[in-house]
């Protein structure tokens, strides 16, 4: 009996929040569905006194007051029994929905004489905005937005403010927040100041169709979202960014730097990858020319001792000994002076170095580094300069190389009387003496063995050469040491070169998960949503153009010859099926791998495809230069990021689903914007079922937690939201050079006037309403 009451009564009388959520629906396993099916739907609950004395009577128990929101009307609470979660609430005060601040209370048109009714209170929750066309439902819209300093930028060319330009100068508008606060604006304010932050979001025509339309800017609504996932960030996830790019800026600059720089060391480690490559194939030359240099100056040696047949074999003997350590000394004289030589640039590398390189260098990181707001006394801690005594040890260490280059030359020495006094002691070891008093005891030998004018000189000149050459030959065994070196050294700079190729990946990798966590209030959100809001996801991907990669190589490539990679595009489809897979999908690792795995296969196949014959060894020396840095290149790989639905980017579909997307975003997402929300017409471009399964609850939810001010032509947006207030725009009889007079009826549904409009404006009348239903067999109770 109690069960069969309750089904038909309109009204629970019950106050306490558990009867209230049960007969709402919002008790578990107790949806709408079930309460549908066994009590004819949800049902509002109300409270009284119930006093049984005077001294109770409008007292409650608890402070549990009854609050009907609509006018002070019988059909308020029809309304009520209708909506009875938006209309029925039962406590100490009324429920807070908008914050008072951000709620537009009045709006006041002044100076403008077609206005009839210039004045409009507005309600804090939804209001709807209806009429004919033509009626100024748009002019009222534009004219809330312009007061608010929402309209810049948003406004097109159909708009009121740009079509009646003309007759707007001199109108003003007012408006009065609920705190309040007034505030007045020019209708036209040409001189708009863009540090003005709007008050309120208006999604005008233009604003809406653009972001929508098949050809629009669709990058605009990825702009949007963005703005929404950067608010749902709270104030300290943020690092003092503005915007979701300065965020994500801030986030991926060191990892995007990281990758330029690894790219950069790739590239410098392939150009010296390719100079040891090429000290290795110049050992055998450098031995042929050892062994030709040591046959010559063994020739020269030859040449020398038969000049100086006559004589003694003990002098003899004695001058090849001088002449050899002469040789020795001019050698040691020839490095010292290229030592004070080299140590004089260095002085003045450092020199250049601090005088100009180092301020450039602080200047640049200054202007690169600006956000680090630091002081020019912070900055000087990063000037380059040089860690230890430089100056000391360059002075030292040139003055110690004059000494030793002055000390093997030695002094001249001037002729003896006789030549039988030797400069030099017999035993006195002979690489250690002067080269001045080597020439002088060289010179007296000469003398003693009687050697003519003609031979000594030619005897000097075969002696010079034997230094130069004896010079030349220490060069050469140098060049020789260093280029035997030069595998080990390849080998090392290979392994940096990977692992540098390794390090631009992981960076990428990086770059992508700073992207998953910036996203990631948007994905939790989702995840707990329903309809269309749950085919939304994000999506990261890197995109790898093989295309561009693969044409890049191949311009390095003779394509004619036979072989795997014969051909236009054949290196293209070999990196389609060995490294696109790593490079788009796999993780640093793998990618490592996959190239390894490429060139292990691949690399002697692509390298006989040459351009240039190995024959002409500078020029495929420089190719192979070329060569290592197409192959370890990587500016082909980029990352993309998306909002998808159904896994297609939300920039590829169709306008009324950009629609759908787009109005879920303001309405389900973005609950961190308390401002007013305009919208003018948010159905265009949208199917009637989609705005009632997926718009209209949206709508109710957002009108409890802000103002929502919205222009439309369909009637579920007006009637199962149950706006809160219905403004009914009128236009006159247009006369020419003048804007008609336009007027604005305000009121609720649980008027029934109101509802008269609502059924002729939205429904065609009552009778067009009804024929619709009788042809689509849909049974009308009333």
């Amino acid at each position: 009996m109690r069960q069969e009451i309750e089904k038909f009564a309109h009204v629970i009388f019950a106050s306490s929040p558990a009867q209230r959520d049960f007969w709402l629906g919002r008790r578990s396993g107790v949806g709408e569905d079930v309460l549908r099916e066994r009590y004819d739907g949800c049902k509002p609950c109300l409270h009284g006194s119930d006093a049984h004395e005077q001294a109770t009577v409008a007292k409650p128990d608890g402070d549990r007051y009854s609050w009907i929101k609509g006018a002070l009307e019988f059909d308020a609470l029809r309304q009520a029994y209708i909506d009875p979660a938006g209309r029925a609430y039962v406590g100490p005060h009324p429920p807070f929905r908008a914050t008072p601040a951000r709620v537009i209370a009045e709006i006041e048109l002044t100076g403008a004489d077609w206005a009839q009714t210039p004045k409009l209170a507005l309600n804090p929750g939804l209001v709807a905005i209806i009429g004919a066309r033509g009626s100024g439902k748009t002019a009222l819209a534009d004219a809330i937005a312009a007061g608010c300093d929402a309209t810049e930028g948003r406004l097109s060319n159909a708009s009121f403010i740009v079509r009646a330009r003309e007759h707007l100068d001199g109108v003003g508008v007012r408006l009065t927040w609920e705190t309040g606060d007034p505030s007045v604006r020019p209708l036209l304010d040409d001189a708009f100041d863009p540090s003005l932050y709007p008050r309120a979001r208006y999604l005008s025509q233009k604003f809406v169709e653009e972001l929508c339309s098949a050809d629009g800017l669709k990058d605009e609504l990825l702009s949007e979202i963005e703005r929404v996932i950067f608010e749902a960030h709270n104030t300290l996830e943020r690092d003092g960014a503005t915007d979701f790019g300065e965020l994500l800026e801030l986030r991926t600059t060191v990892l995007r730097d990281n990758r330029t720089r690894d790219e950069e060391a790739i590239a410098t480690l392939s150009d010296q990858v390719g100079l040891e490559r090429e000290k290795q194939s110049q050992i055998a030359g450098l031995k042929s020319q050892i062994t030709q240099k040591e046959a010559l100056i063994a020739g020269y040696i030859k040449s020398r001792d038969t000049l100086v047949t006559a004589g003694s074999a003990e002098r003899i003997a004695r001058l090849n000994a001088l002449t050899e350590a002469a040789d020795h000394v001019r050698t040691q004289i020839r490095l010292w002076s290229q030592e004070c030589q080299v140590l004089r640039s260095l002085q003045n590398d450092v020199s250049d170095f601090r005088t100009n390189r180092a301020p450039m260098a602080l200047r640049t990181s200054k202007q690169t580094f600006v956000g680090a707001h630091l002081d020019d006394e912070a900055w000087e801690a990063f000037q380059q300069t040089y860690a230890g005594n430089v100056d000391g040890t360059l002075t030292e260490r040139l003055a110690r190389a004059e000494r030793q280059a002055a000390t093997w030359r030695g002094k001249e020495h001037p002729r003896k009387a006789s030549d039988q006094d030797p400069y030099v002691a017999d035993d006195a070891e002979l690489k250690r003496l002067s080269l001045g008093e080597l020439e002088a005891e060289i010179g007296r030998i000469q003398r003693l063995i009687n050697i003519d004018t003609d031979t000594a000189n030619r005897l000097r000149t075969i002696t010079t050469k034997i230094g130069d050459e004896n010079a030349a030959l220490k060069r050469l065994k140098d060049a020789l040491a260093d280029c035997e070196g030069a595998a080990a050294r390849t080998t090392q700079l290979q392994t940096d070169r990977e692992q540098a190729y390794l390090r631009v990946f992981e960076s990428i990798v990086a770059e992508e998960q700073v992207l998953h966590t910036l996203y990631r209030p948007l994905m939790d959100r989702l995840a707990q949503a329903s309809g269309t809001l749950r085919k939304l996801s994000f999506s990261v991907s890197r995109h790898a153009d093989v295309h561009r990669w693969a044409t890049e190589g191949e311009s390095l490539f003779d394509k004619r010859r036979t072989g795997p990679f014969k051909g236009v595009g054949t290196l293209e489809t070999w990196a389609d099926a060995l490294l696109k897979p790593a490079w788009e999908s796999g993780d640093p690792t793998a990618v490592a791998e996959a190239m390894a795995g490429f060139r292990q296969a691949h690399q002697a196949e692509l390298l006989d495809l040459s351009e240039v014959p190995r024959s002409q060894q500078a020029d495929y020396r420089s190719w192979l230069r070329r060569f290592a840095k197409w192959l370890y290149g990587t500016s082909h790989i980029e990352i993309s990021y998306s909002i998808d639905y159904e896994a297609v980017d939300i920039r590829k579909l169709s306008p009324g689903t950009r629609g759908i997307v787009l109005l879920l975003l303001y309405l389900a997402l973005d609950d961190s914007d308390d401002r007013p929300l305009i919208i003018d017409q948010p159905e265009e471009n949208l199917d009637p079922k989609s705005i009632f399964d997926e718009l209209v609850e949206l709508f109710i939810a957002a009108k409890n937690v802000r103002q929502v001010i919205m222009v439309t032509h369909n009637a579920n947006l007006v009637v199962n939201t149950d706006a809160d207030q219905i403004i009914v725009a009128f236009s006159g009889t247009h006369t020419p050079g003048k804007l008609p007079p336009i007027r604005y009826l305000s009121g609720g549904l649980e008027n029934a006037e109101m509802r008269k409009h609502v059924c002729d404006i939205l429904e065609g009348g009552d009778r067009a309403f009804k024929e619709r239903a009788r042809r689509l067999r849909v049974r009308l109770d009333r």
